[in-house]
């Protein structure tokens, strides 16, 4: 898909409303009443969907409540942005279901990361770019928190310029394209799918959290055998968080160092993407400009 196509949802403007959603797992209300408090002091309306705040097990409903706040927000056209709560499996219940939606009639912001990676994977295949971002725990922080302001930023239509240090295992180089990636555990089980969006001529940008790293190993073996990893045009290594080291690896990255080794372009570690404090906002399907420089300063520098 060429980035020409993609659509970008509009700049939000005062007044304009977002629903908060919550289409995998359940959230303390409290956490979500105080990201609501602050969109709101932002400007904002905020409408928390019937069912973002309930419980189903480890889900915050049914599938069929959860499909329903969703489609709801997509369907109203006062809505012009959509707050995932929290992450958490579920997102794979209802994305059937979603895709059957005229989403690309009425492009909206999607907002979230983790689980969320699934829609944020058939936004992408909707053609519309959405914001793998912080979602209601961290937003709830103000917007004098770096991250909330780079992410309320690109909702009023600005385009982020992300710096960060560089990492022993770089590898040099310069590479623009569009940017797709997001949860990696998440995405694998898309593969083959009409939302897998591990495609050629991108630049791959991976987290995770939980996951061994035997089993990220595995996944990038299924990249490579597929011939995915010769074709992509640049990577960004998020954060791989909450794993334990096993007999051959100490390190998450030091695998992935070595399962991309042999390979020319340019790579970034230890990017603040994914389940920790700073966790930068990128736009998911945005053209992106990714420079890893051997002077220890890299960059994501977003396009209009």
């Amino acid at each position: 898909m060429e980035d020409k196509k993609i659509i970008y949802p509009a700049p939000l403007k005062p007044g304009d409303k977002i629903a908060i959603v919550s289409p995998a797992g359940n959230i303390k209300s409290d956490l979500v009443y105080e990201a609501a408090d602050v969109l709101r002091r932002e400007g904002y309306q905020v409408e928390i969907m019937p069912h973002a705040l309930g419980k189903w097990g480890h889900y915050s409903g049914t599938p069929d409540e959860r499909y329903s706040d969703l489609a709801a927000a997509f369907r109203d056209p006062e809505v012009r942005a959509i707050l995932c709560s929290r992450g958490g499996y579920g997102v794979v219940h209802i994305m059937e279901r979603l895709n059957e939606l005229p989403i690309e009639d009425d492009p909206k912001w999607v907002i979230g990361f983790s689980d969320i990676s699934a829609l944020h994977a058939l936004m992408t295949k909707k053609g519309i770019a959405s914001i793998h971002a912080s979602m209601a725990a961290q937003i709830k922080k103000g917007p004098e928190d770096p991250d909330n302001a780079d992410l309320l930023g690109i909702l009023r239509g600005e385009r982020p310029v992300h710096l960060f240090a560089g990492h022993e295992y770089d590898r040099p180089g310069i590479a623009t394209g569009t940017l797709r990636g997001g949860n990696l555990a998440v995405l694998a089980e898309l593969i083959n799918t009409p939302y897998d969006i591990l495609e050629p001529d991108t630049i791959l940008f991976l987290e995770d959290v939980s996951e061994p790293i035997y089993k990220i190993e595995r996944i990038f073996y299924q990249m490579r055998m597929s011939g995915l990893l010769g074709k992509i045009k640049g990577m960004v290594v998020g954060q791989f968080t909450d794993y334990k080291p096993d007999g051959n690896y100490d390190k998450m990255e030091t695998m992935i160092r070595d399962m991309t080794a042999g390979y020319d372009f340019p790579m970034a570690f230890n990017v603040p993407i994914g389940h920790v404090d700073h966790n930068v906002p990128v736009i998911e399907s945005g053209t992106v400009t990714l420079k890893v420089s051997p002077s220890g300063v890299n960059s994501l520098i977003f396009h209009r």
